[in-house]
Parts: C-alpha cells; sequence; structure tokens
C-alpha cells in the first residue's frame, strides 16, 4: 500500500497542473513582458524545490535580469530571458514551452552529450551484434561466451514489463550474471523502475524518502514519506550478479532506478556518476499562455543525502578510448570480468 500510494503521487505530480493554475493566480493577471517575468520568478521563488543542491541566488538572477524586460518587447526576446533566467538552475526537470520554442538546460544537455560513457556503434556491433533479441523495451544478448547476459535499456519510455523481463532471464537461466546497462537513459515511466525491481530480491528495504515543497520559503518542506522495495509474491526474483551500468546520460527515471538499485544485495552499479533528475516536476500556465515546470520535491537516499545533481557508482569505470579502438567497451568487459569471478 505504501508503494502504491507514493507511484499514484509521482504520477499525479509529474502531470502539468495547468487546471489548478487558475486557482493559483488568483485575479486575472495583465498578460505582459513585465507581469509574465515576475510570475514565473515567484513561482520557482516560492515552489522550486532545489536551492541548496543547486546554490543558486535567486534574488540575484531577478535583480540581474529584470532591467532587460520591458512591455512591449518581442515574444522571442522574452522567451530568451526566461529561458536564461531558468538555466541557472542547471535543471534537466526545468523547462518552458512557448507557441514556437522550447526551453531545456544547456548544462543537462551537454552533460548528456559531452560526457557520455558509451559509444553506440561498440555496443551494437560487438556485444548486441545483428543476432540479438528484442522483448518489450528490452535488446539482449548473450556474451562473454555465453557466460552472461547483455540486456540494454535505452529509455525508460520504451516498454519493461515485470513479465518480458522474467521471460529473458528465464531463456537464460544457465548465465552467471546480468549486466543491464542504461547508459544515455534519459529517463520516461516511474512504472517501468517498479516493473524491473519487482524481479530483484526484496527484504523489505527502505529505498529512499521523498518530501513535498510545502510552503513559500525556500526550506519548507512536508514530512519525509519513506519507500520501500516493491514486494514480489507473482515472479521469479533474480538473485545472480545484476551489474547495472550508468553514466552521465542517465537522467531522472534512470537516475533514480539507479538509487534504488543500489540497495539490492546482488546489485553493483558500475560505470559514471549519473546526471541526476530525482526531483519530482510539476507546472502550470503563465499569464501569456506558455507553459513551465519545475522540481517540487527532494529526494533523499538511505544515507541522508540529496544525490540530485548524481547518482554514484559503486564502481568507477570510465570508457577508454584505446578499448573503442579494438572493439571493445571495457565497462561491459569489467561488469563480465566481475560477474565471473563471484
Amino acid at each position: 500500500m505504501k508503494n502504491t500510494s507514493i507511484r499514484i503521487l509521482l504520477v499525479l505530480l509529474m502531470l502539468p497542473l495547468c487546471s489548478c493554475e487558475k486557482l493559483w493566480m488568483g485575479n486575472e493577471i495583465e498578460n505582459s513582458a513585465t507581469e509574465t517575468f515576475e510570475y514565473l520568478w515567484r513561482q520557482v521563488d516560492e515552489r522550486y524545490s532545489l536551492f541548496d543542491v543547486k546554490n543558486v541566488d535567486w534574488q540575484a538572477v531577478h535583480d540581474n535580469l529584470a532591467p532587460r524586460v520591458y512591455d512591449g518587447m518581442s515574444s522571442d526576446s522574452l522567451f530568451a530571458v526566461l529561458s536564461e533566467m531558468l538555466n541557472t538552475l542547471d535543471d534537466g526537470h526545468v523547462n518552458l514551452w512557448s507557441d514556437n520554442d522550447v526551453f531545456g538546460s544547456e548544462a543537462i544537455f551537454l552533460q548528456r552529450y559531452g560526457n557520455g560513457n558509451f559509444d553506440l556503434n561498440t555496443v551494437s556491433i560487438n556485444y548486441l551484434t545483428p543476432h540479438h533479441h528484442t522483448t518489450g523495451g528490452f535488446a539482449y544478448n548473450a556474451i562473454a561466451d555465453g557466460q552472461v547476459l547483455y540486456i540494454r535499456y535505452s529509455s525508460f519510455t520504451n516498454s519493461a514489463s515485470t513479465s518480458s523481463l522474467e521471460y529473458i532471464l528465464k531463456k537464460y537461466a544457465d548465465v552467471k550474471g546480468v549486466v543491464f546497462d542504461i547508459r544515455q537513459n534519459g529517463g520516461g515511466v516511474i512504472q517501468n523502475e517498479w516493473n524491473i525491481m519487482a524481479l530483484l530480491p526484496c527484504r523489505g528495504q527502505m529505498l529512499y524518502s521523498t518530501q513535498l515543497k510545502a510552503g513559500p520559503a525556500h526550506n519548507d518542506f512536508g514530512e519525509p514519506v519513506a519507500v520501500f522495495a516493491p514486494e514480489n509474491k507473482d515472479h521469479t526474483v533474480y538473485t545472480k550478479p545484476f551489474v547495472v551500468l550508468t553514466d552521465r546520460g542517465c537522467y531522472s527515471a534512470a537516475s533514480s532506478f539507479a538509487l534504488c538499485v543500489k540497495t539490492y544485495d546482488n546489485v553493483i552499479v558500475m560505470g559514471d556518476t549519473t546526471a541526476g533528475g530525482l526531483a519530482i516536476p510539476a507546472g502550470g500556465a503563465l499569464p501569456n499562455g506558455w507553459y513551465y515546470r519545475f522540481g517540487v520535491s527532494r529526494t533523499l537516499a538511505t544515507d541522508g543525502v540529496n544525490y540530485e545533481n548524481g547518482v554514484p557508482p559503486d564502481q568507477v569505470v570510465t570508457l577508454l578510448p584505446e578499448a573503442l579502438a579494438t572493439g571493445h567497451d571495457n565497462i561491459i568487459d569489467s561488469a563480465c570480468t566481475l560477474i565471473l569471478n563471484q
């Protein structure tokens, strides 16, 4: 029941709160550039949940940008200023949508594509190979002379039913372990995390706790709600070594998944720190009709730390150019070595 309640809460908060926005706005706000700027700044000031981990002086951001905003400025110019304001948060869950454009964090974009720990061609040709199989959102093949199962899950928006993964694990029941690769996975559907974890051995452990923003001050939060590992009564639990590969391209649900699986005894997270994105995003409409969203919660790991800026791996392994030059992914190879030595 605890897990069901928290999942419903997460789904609801992921949806844009456009209808509720009319209630928050109160009296009709003049549709002007200055009012739109002030309204968005104030919404972030009162409801955004991550000023502490982002280390941003939000008042200074306002004072720096407000002189550039004036009634009658073009929509493109206003969008540029609002985007610059939001960009200071370095947060991939902060977005702005106009009729003609979309804002997303520059830092997260560069982090994903500039600090990747993954080469798609090497993985596709030399590990999955043309003879790989696909079930739901999972692409997979046996590697290391058939002793290890390699599963590539590229996005949490792709199907990831518990039954599909169970089918794959039973098909390769004789392997010594699994390499589960979520590098460059930008996130997606939270439920898919739970579908995968349903096959890992639950011992009633807490995964993390969540606190929702509860007031206008930057440190106003509600009581923490603990989230526990999903119990499994209908599927065969996988107890062999399960190595999850991560990099700076793992965001949102992928980052949350990495945080959760670190609590399982048979799981090792390997590779690079994720890109973060653990907060629950919510949003609404601006006076001029544009839409926005940003994080309204904070997630605390079992050690009490907020890993919003990235979940560290248990074992750091960096993709080496010299390995790629010979057609190898040394991170996958390291995961195989770990499995075969256990």
